[in-house]
């Protein structure tokens, strides 16, 4: 969409919601393309990115219940001497 300074104060709101949205806006001054709206993209910031990641893993170990041994899950198959019943 291609719109002129001029148009465009009156409908900035409209014209931004429509940039984010995805719409390619172009604002022209005397007919000719002077700006494009383009919406930021979030900077990944690294310390909050690994303050994230511990969070998840702690509390995903919170969560964790122990289960049954593997080394014994199948121990009724055999006798007290090791040899399948």
């Amino acid at each position: 969409m291609r719109i002129s300074v001029t148009e465009a104060k009156g409908q900035l709101t409209e014209l931004v919601r429509r940039a984010e949205a995805g719409d390619e806006v172009i604002l022209t001054r005397h007919g000719q393309p002077a700006v494009r709206l383009v919406p930021v993209k979030p900077v990944r910031d690294d310390e909050s990115f690994w303050a994230l990641i511990a969070e998840v893993q702690h509390e995903a170990a919170a969560k964790a219940t122990p289960g049954p041994s593997a080394a014994r899950s199948q121990d009724f198959l055999y006798d007290e001497d090791g040899l399948p019943k």
